[in-house]
């Protein structure tokens, strides 16, 4: 299902060429989407801290460097989402060093990302935070099933981890589990720890994914508190959704409003 999903067009693509519409970059240079990526990556860090996903020093974002394709960008350890900015990200090794950058890197979300990174080497970005309603979800130990429509875009597309569930992921291994779940899935619930999502096509992507994923987590918990008995989407039209909502492109589009704002209110985070 999810190598379908890379290649199937999305109904979201305008026929007429002469429309307004976010294209993704296409860059001659290496340099260049490096950039974009740093751009990309602390708007999405912008973006968490709009929606609450700050918790103390928890939560981390990663995106592979195009140019040393072994070694990735992320958030600085202790510094808030709402104060990343491009000079302050950290470029981090296989091993954990700081190739690049004045900050130290959280190692709890080294152990989880670099495992990630090289155990799926087309990941391109990945994201975790300490979020509410993706925390009490991970308590229970269970996907989320397709009540809604936009439940359904991780409708087969995601998986619940119980490897050391509540467990602070410290040893070198700690994230082989997490590591090899990715390979089939673009979004994971470690239950007692939270969410974690994925993509193999950018850090738009993967910040959206992990935005709709928590979204999800909150109407499921507010469908469970009701104490009514929900109408799921059946099975097919689950299958159905998720080939038009499961597709990079659409995590892309999704992210772009929130990135418009970052761009026009937060200039700060781009120097």
């Amino acid at each position: 299902m999810l190598g379908e999903a890379l290649t199937r067009r999305s109904i979201y693509e305008p026929e007429q060429d002469n429309l307004i519409f976010p294209r993704e970059p296409v860059f001659e240079r290496l340099e260049d989407e490096r950039l974009h990526r740093k751009q990309r990556l602390a708007a999405a860090c912008r973006i968490f801290a709009r929606h609450g996903f700050g918790f103390g020093a928890g939560g981390h974002l990663t995106v592979r460097d195009p140019v040393s394709t072994d070694l990735f960008w992320t958030n600085p350890m202790c510094v808030p989402f709402s104060r990343v900015s491009i000079s302050n990200l950290i470029l981090v090794d296989p091993d954990g060093r700081v190739i690049e950058g004045d900050y130290a890197v959280n190692r709890a979300g080294y152990v989880l990302h670099s495992a990630i990174h090289e155990a799926n080497p087309d990941i391109i970005a990945s994201c975790h935070a300490h979020t509410v309603h993706g925390a009490a979800w991970s308590a229970m130990g269970r996907p989320i099933p397709p009540n809604t429509q936009d439940a359904c875009m991780f409708f087969g597309d995601h998986a619940v981890l119980d490897d050391d569930a509540g467990k602070v992921p410290v040893g070198d291994k700690s994230g082989l589990p997490i590591a090899e779940i990715f390979r089939t899935n673009k979004a994971v619930i470690h239950k007692n720890h939270g969410l974690l999502t994925a993509s193999r096509h950018s850090i738009d992507e993967a910040a959206w994914l992990f935005i709709a994923f928590n979204r999800a987590c909150e109407v499921q918990l507010l469908i469970e508190a009701s104490g009514a008995t929900p109408a799921p989407v059946t099975i097919e039209n689950a299958c159905e959704t998720h080939r038009h909502l499961g597709i990079p492109l659409v995590g892309f589009l999704s992210f772009q409003p929130y990135y418009a704002e970052i761009e026009a209110e937060l200039p700060d985070t781009f120097r």
